[in-house]
C-alpha cells in the first residue's frame, strides 16, 4: 500500500506542477490576480506531495519491502540504517526522486522567503520552476518509477553498491544536488525577468542570494566528492577529470561567473544581457550533466546504467528548456541596454574579463568531455584525458589569478593607472620575493612551482591589502559593523583560491604514486 501511496503522490505533484505553470505564467501575463495568488499555494502543495512520495520510498527501504523492484536491487536486510536511508538515492530512480524533492524544496523556499518581491514577478518565477518540475516528474513516472512492483517479492535484496557504502557518499549526493538543482532558481528569475522585460538591478538583487547559496552547496558537494574519490577510488592528484566529475564542475565554473556578474548588474546596472545568459547557461549545464550521467553515453564510475529511452527523454527536455530560453533571450537581448559605460581600467572590466575566462574554460572542458561522444557516434575512437584538461584549464585560468588581485583593489567605474600601480606594487613585491624564497626551499626547483607560489601569494597579499584599506583609519568595531557581509565572503573565497593554487602546485610538481 505504501508504494502505491508514493506513486499516487507523484502523480498529484505532476498535476499540481502543470497547474502551477499554466495559471501563474498566464496570470502574470494577463494580470489575473486570482491566478497570480496561486503561486505560493501550488509551490507548497507540490513540495508536500513530492516529500510524501520520498518518505514512502524511504519507508519501503527501512521495512525491507523487496516487493518493490528498486528496493530489491539496492538494499538488503544486513545494511546499516544509515545506508538504508542513503540507498534511497543510491541508483537512478531514487536519485531522480531526490532531484525532484530538492527542486520542489527550492520552489517552496522561494515562495516562502520572497515576500518583498512583486507578486507578478514571483508568479513568473514559480511558474518557470513548475515547468522544470513537470519535465522531471514526467521523466520519473514514464521511464524511472521507483515504486514498480517485483512479483513475486524477492526473499533478499541484491545489496547497495559497495562503493556507495561510505559516510562521504551519504552526504555527497544531497549536497551536490542542492547546488545542481539550486541553479534552477537564478534560471527561473532570469526567464521571469526576460518575460517581463525587466532585467535590471532589482532582478540581480533578488537573484544573488539564491545563486550564492546554490553555488555554496555545489562547492561543498564537489569538495566532498573529490575527498571520497581520493581515498576510496585512489585517484590521487588534484583532479582526475572523470567525465561525470566534469559534468558537475562546468555548472560550478559558470555559477562562479554568474555570481560576479550579478554583483556588477546590481551595483552598476551593466552587463544585464550577459548576466541573464550566464543564468541560462548555468542551469543548462546542470541539465546537460544529468543527460551525460543518465543516458549511458559516458563511461564513468559515477554514471548510472541506463537505457536509450531515458537518454532520449532527457535530451528532448534539455532541448526544450535550452531552446526556448535562448529564443526568449535572443528576442529580449537587443533591448537590454547597460545603464553605464564600462571603463577599461575599472573593477567592472576586471570582473567582465574574469567571467570571459571562466566561460571559455568551461567551453574547453565541455569540448573535451563531449568530443569523444561525437567521434564514437561516427565510428571512431578517441580518448581525451588529464593532459588536455590540465594544459587547457590551467592556461585559461592563470589570468584569473592576476585579475583577482587587481579586481579587489581597482575602483568601480574608472581608476587612475598611477594610483593602482602604487597600491599593487607591495603585493607584487611580496609575491615575487617570498615566492622565490619558498620555491628554493622545495625538494626540487621548477618554474611551475615558482609561478604557482607567486600567484597564490599575489592573491593572498591583495586580500590583506583590501582588508587593510577597508579598516584604514577606523576602529575595528566601526569597520566590522559598516562592512557588508559580502565583502568578507569575497575575501574568504579568494583566500580559498590561493590555498587551492598552492595545493595544485605542490601536488602537480611533487606527487609520488
Amino acid at each position: 500500500m505504501i508504494p502505491e501511496i508514493g506513486h499516487f503522490a507523484l502523480i498529484l505533484a505532476l498535476c499540481i506542477s502543470i497547474a502551477q505553470t499554466v495559471f501563474t505564467i498566464l496570470g502574470a501575463q494577463f494580470g489575473y490576480s486570482r491566478w497570480i495568488a496561486l503561486a505560493r499555494p501550488t509551490a507548497y502543495a507540490q513540495f508536500g506531495f513530492v516529500l510524501l512520495s520520498y518518505i514512502c520510498l524511504t519507508v519501503v527501504f527501512l521495512n525491507h519491502d523487496f516487493s518493490v523492484l528498486y528496493a530489491a536491487q539496492n538494499s538488503n536486510t544486513q545494511l546499516p540504517i544509515m545506508y538504508l536511508i542513503s540507498g534511497v538515492w543510491g541508483a537512478h530512480e531514487g536519485s531522480l526522486l531526490l532531484w525532484a524533492l530538492i527542486l520542489s524544496g527550492w520552489t517552496a523556499a522561494v515562495a516562502f522567503f520572497s515576500r518583498s518581491i512583486p507578486k507578478v514577478m514571483l508568479a513568473r518565477v514559480i511558474g518557470v520552476l513548475g515547468f522544470v518540475a513537470i519535465g522531471f516528474l514526467l521523466f520519473i513516472l514514464v521511464t524511472s518509477n521507483p515504486f514498480d512492483r517485483l512479483l513475486p517479492a524477492a526473499f533478499e535484496g541484491r545489496d547497495l553498491n559497495p562503493l556507495l557504502q561510505d559516510p562521504g557518499l551519504v552526504i555527497h549526493p544531497p549536497l551536490l544536488y542542492l547546488g545542481y538543482v539550486g541553479f534552477a532558481v537564478p534560471f527561473a528569475f532570469a526567464i521571469a525577468a526576460l518575460l517581463s522585460g525587466q532585467v535590471d538591478s532589482a532582478w540581480a538583487r533578488w537573484s544573488r542570494p539564491w545563486t550564492s547559496i546554490a553555488w555554496l552547496f555545489l562547492t561543498l558537494g564537489i569538495a566532498l566528492g573529490s575527498w571520497w574519490a581520493y581515498y576510496e577510488l585512489g585517484w590521487g592528484g588534484w583532479r582526475f577529470w572523470d567525465p561525470v566529475e566534469n559534468a558537475s564542475f562546468m555548472p560550478w565554473l559558470v555559477g562562479t561567473a554568474l555570481m560576479h556578474s550579478l554583483a556588477i548588474t546590481e551595483k552598476r546596472g551593466t552587463f544585464k544581457a550577459w548576466t541573464a545568459l550566464l543564468a541560462i547557461f548555468a542551469f543548462s549545464l546542470s541539465l546537460l550533466g544529468t543527460f551525460l550521467v543518465r543516458s549511458g553515453v559516458l563511461t564513468s564510475v559515477h554514471a548510472f546504467a541506463s537505457d536509450p529511452e531515458r537518454g532520449v527523454f532527457i535530451l528532448m527536455f534539455l532541448g526544450i528548456v535550452v531552446g526556448t530560453s535562448l529564443v526568449l533571450y535572443a528576442w529580449r537581448a537587443p533591448t537590454l541596454k547597460s545603464a553605464a559605460v564600462t571603463n577599461l581600467l575599472s573593477r567592472d572590466m576586471a570582473l567582465l574579463l574574469n567571467n570571459i575566462f571562466l566561460t571559455v574554460a568551461t567551453a574547453a572542458i565541455l569540448l573535451g568531455t563531449v568530443y569523444p561522444i561525437f567521434v564514437d557516434a561516427v565510428g571512431g575512437k578517441i580518448s581525451v584525458g588529464p593532459p588536455y584538461f590540465n594544459l587547457v584549464f590551467l592556461t585559461l585560468t592563470a589570468p584569473i589569478g592576476v585579475l583577482i588581485g587587481v579586481g579587489m583593489i581597482v575602483r568601480w567605474k574608472s581608476d587612475e593607472p598611477l594610483r593602482l600601480m602604487s597600491k599593487l606594487k607591495i603585493p607584487l613585491l611580496i609575491s615575487v620575493v617570498v615566492g622565490v624564497i619558498l620555491s628554493l626551499m622545495l625538494p626540487e626547483w621548477t618554474w611551475q612551482a615558482l609561478a604557482g607560489l607567486m600567484m597564490a601569494l599575489w592573491i593572498a597579499s591583495t586580500v590583506v591589502l583590501a582588508l587593510s584599506e577597508r579598516f584604514n583609519g577606523r576602529s575595528i568595531g566601526s569597520a566590522l559593523r559598516s562592512t557588508p557581509r559580502g565583502f568578507y565572503g569575497m575575501l574568504l573565497g579568494h583566500i580559498g583560491i590561493a590555498s587551492f593554487i598552492v595545493g595544485v602546485t605542490l601536488v602537480s610538481m611533487y606527487n609520488i604514486e
